[in-house]
């Protein structure tokens, strides 16, 4: 698991930090560490640590049921993504008990013993909260081109077929979320993320190479080999330990090279 590093421009105030307290008869009490990061802040607190007091009694098994909670009974001004609520979406992708994840995934119980530390995801810009600034990491995931590219042209009454056989050559890559958390615990990524691609992007090329119905292998791949877009892959393995789906996309970029290395032998 990656140790939380804190976003881009970011010292935290533990001073600034105020204590929500939960009701005077609440038994099952679990206290969260939240990251706060208001852009309009004039008493210059920024950012700082809140801390809640949660009755878990009186609350759901997952994080974002707890930041569901808080928001609700605490402070309404806190802000973070969500969506599905059923890790399909990646919009509540963020730093939990020091790892990357989905909080509406992520099990209360599955925190350590003390506070339970929420982030935003490490080493991104942050517009509010635990709301990260992705913009250019949609910017990147565009620049692979994520859609199928074909000469011939779309017949909405019929289907480009593909075998079985090449119908498996895309499981572990079709069901990336692009929630970021694997790119967000790279550190090649946190050091290079203006010309590396990342875990994420680089997956998601990967999925379209070896998509048996596209006709862009090779333009892809000339595209891909680039000794920063590429090549900044160290095999780290932060991304597989870091995906909330369970994939790997280590092996992914590993294919990638592999792809271009056949090309010249």
């Amino acid at each position: 698991m990656a140790e939380f590093t804190l976003p881009k421009n970011s010292k935290i105030d533990k001073k600034a930090g105020k204590v929500f307290k939960a009701k005077s008869d609440a038994k099952n009490v679990r206290v969260f560490e939240v990251y706060r990061y208001d852009p309009e802040d004039v008493e210059k607190k920024n950012p700082h640590i809140d801390h809640f007091e949660i009755d878990m009694d009186d609350c759901g098994p997952m994080v974002l049921d707890a930041l569901i909670k808080i928001k609700a009974d605490h402070d309404s001004s806190l802000t973070f993504r969500r969506s599905c609520r059923e890790g399909i979406c990646g919009s509540c992708a963020m730093n939990i008990d020091g790892g990357n994840t989905l909080a509406c995934t992520k099990a209360i119980s599955e925190c350590g013993s003390g506070a339970v530390k929420i982030y935003p995801l490490p080493h991104m810009p942050v517009i509010k909260d635990l709301v990260p600034d992705l913009t250019h990491f949609y910017e990147q995931h565009k620049s692979v081109k994520p859609w199928l590219q074909s000469s011939e042209p779309v017949n909405t009454s019929k289907e480009r077929l593909q075998s079985p056989q090449d119908r498996e050559k895309l499981d572990g890559l079709y069901e990336c979320i692009m929630c970021a958390c694997c790119s967000t615990s790279c550190p090649s990524y946190w050091w290079n993320s203006d010309q590396y691609l990342g875990p994420a992007v680089l997956l998601q090329a990967e999925r379209w190479i070896q998509d048996s119905r596209d006709e862009a292998r090779e333009e892809r791949l000339d595209a891909l080999e680039d000794p920063f877009k590429l090549y900044r892959c160290h095999t780290i393995m932060n991304c597989a330990n870091a995906c909330p789906k369970g994939l790997n996309p280590a092996k992914a970029i590993a294919s990638i090279k592999h792809a271009i290395a056949e090309r010249k032998a």
